[in-house]
């Protein structure tokens, strides 16, 4: 898949997310397991595999097939062309993707107010979650996102608690009708995510899944972009007993090193989904910090895939620049 740079440094941060899957293979049947076990069981359906494939890319593919540039972002694509949303989703579930997340990442106050539409957030976070629900069909399920309130990847502009809380809470009202389980997606502090998961419990209690996915340091080994230790950002979140903990929105190589810490510090399940790109300390929308484009095709993606796995990996997807073939390759060798 193209993905040019110019236009990830100008819609990645919101068009990250977005898709889904189904693997129709007779090896599984398709629900969120919640424990680290091999066979796991939810209400009355049945995981008799340990790997559960999440969706690609959203912003991407919404480019090539709609045209979509605002400063809106994906949320442009809710307004004016919704049924390209339900089909990218539709097509993440054809891949082989068994959870999709919606495509609400850029339906937050301060990107919607450089429109003017900043009161249009919930509207169109519901619209997201409703886009999400319609467009598949059990035992695929959908998956909340809740992402950051201002920049992605910067941990020093992440808003207060005072300002924070209040929207997290009403963003995960307005999909809770439409979920099975929230992700609290690109924290890049555990104050961010303490947010995101806070507000998660508060709606839905401990009746859906509620994930934390961090994006880290490019470094491997250097941890959250925040500069804490992944444990250190556990333990902030203890309290609210995350039922998963994810890396997202990093290149592949991070990951690697951080499921690998992560296999030492917790049992509950793990995952991935990666960038294909480097976000360089700084980089914002609209400043002139360039990100640089990681040539990582689909053999690689599967490669790393692997090895996730071998760390102790339940839920792989993508997230940047990981597209529908990805995904598919990935659903294809069953791992």
């Amino acid at each position: 898949m193209v993905f040019c740079i110019s236009f990830y440094n100008s819609f990645c941060n919101s068009f990250c997310k977005g898709g889904a899957a189904a693997l129709y293979c007779d090896r599984m049947v398709l629900k969120v397991p919640y424990r680290r076990e091999g066979r796991a069981q939810l209400g009355e359906i049945t995981i008799n595999s340990d790997l559960v494939i999440l969706d690609g890319g959203m912003g991407a593919e919404l480019q090539r097939r709609a045209q979509v540039r605002s400063e809106l972002w994906s949320a442009q694509a809710l307004l004016d062309a919704p049924d390209t949303v339900a089909a990218v989703h539709q097509d993440y579930v054809a891949a082989g993707a068994q959870i999709i997340i919606t495509n609400n990442y850029s339906t937050i106050p301060s990107y919607l107010a450089k429109a003017g539409l900043a009161e249009r957030y919930l509207e169109l976070t519901r619209l997201a979650g409703e886009i999400a629900r319609r467009a598949v069909q059990a035992p695929v399920q959908v998956a909340g996102s809740l992402p950051p309130l201002d920049e992605s990847y910067r941990w020093d502009l992440v808003p207060s608690d005072e300002d924070a809380r209040p929207i997290y809470l009403q963003l995960a009202q307005a999909l809770n009708p439409y979920v099975d389980l929230f992700v609290c997606e690109t924290m890049s502090c555990s104050r961010e995510a303490y947010n995101a998961l806070s507000a998660a419990r508060e709606v839905a209690g401990f009746d859906k899944p509620a994930w934390v996915a961090w994006t880290l340091d490019e470094r491997p080994g250097h941890g959250l972009r925040s500069g804490e230790t992944i444990a250190e950002a556990m333990a902030v979140l203890a309290d609210l007993r995350p039922d998963a903990y994810l890396f997202n929105c990093t290149t592949p190589e991070a990951i690697s090193a951080g499921l690998a810490e992560l296999a030492t510090l917790t049992d509950k399940p793990t995952g991935a989904y990666p960038n294909r790109f480097f976000i360089p300390e700084g980089w914002t929308l609209d400043n002139e910090v360039a990100t640089q484009y990681r040539d990582m095709e689909v053999g690689e993606y599967v490669e790393f895939c692997r090895q996730w796995r071998s760390l102790g990996a339940r839920y792989i997807g993508g997230c940047c620049g990981i597209g529908p073939e990805f995904i598919a390759a990935l659903a294809a060798e069953a791992l």
